[in-house]
């Protein structure tokens, strides 16, 4: 993956990164992961963002440089993973809400359980981490230099397939059209409005 095609901001990038592959090699084994669905999430100026307050220590890495993976702890349940996009300085991410598994599917299937259907092993983005075995130690880490994840181009995707809407389970900005998904993927995730969803300004 060329590091030109992300740095630009996060609503640009997301559909992009449709049909691009993640890759973790660890001692168990291989996973990739094509990418069917994605959120943008705009930093500073984006309500639902991580960095809509500012810069912490928790969501440091969304300013930048892109290509990095920003990773954290949602609901205290699941890991999700943001791919880093724009400048340096400039915090915006793309979530990875879903994927369709392309290697290593007997390992995904055991880390989700040996019943989940094919369609549904990163079908959401804990499942997606979970599949491919990304968890707090991935936080920061650079997906464009050979590191044991890697953020690499797939197949390109006919713009025809690509939908645009909103985002899932977000309260702020959540009709916001930063969600990006491939038209018919059976492992894109189902849309759910938060019940704590408020109208934006």
């Amino acid at each position: 993956m060329n590091l030109d095609l992300l740095a630009h901001p996060a609503e640009q990038v997301a559909p992009r990164l449709l049909g691009a592959v993640l890759t973790n090699e660890t001692p168990e084994g291989t996973v990739r992961i094509t990418i069917t669905e994605t959120e943008a999430y705009s930093g500073t100026a984006d309500p639902a963002s991580h960095a809509y307050r500012g810069r912490t220590s928790r969501n440091a890495v969304m300013f930048g440089p892109a290509g990095h993976l920003y990773v954290y702890r949602s609901h205290g349940l699941h890991w999700c993973a943001n791919i880093v996009t724009g400048t340096d300085g400039a915090a915006s991410a793309v979530l990875i809400r879903a994927g369709r598994v392309i290697e290593g599917e007997d390992l995904a299937r055991k880390r989700r359980g040996a019943k989940v259907e094919s369609s549904r092993l990163a079908r959401g983005p804990g499942n997606f981490c979970r599949a491919l075995g990304i968890t707090a130690e991935h936080n920061g880490t650079d997906l464009l230099t050979g590191a044991s994840v890697v953020l690499s181009e797939g197949e390109p995707v006919p713009a025809a397939l690509i939908r645009v809407g909103p985002r899932v389970g977000v309260s702020q900005a959540h009709d916001w059209q930063h969600r990006f998904y491939l038209a018919g993927d059976p492992t894109v995730s189902a849309y759910r409005l938060s019940p704590r969803a408020k109208p934006s300004a």
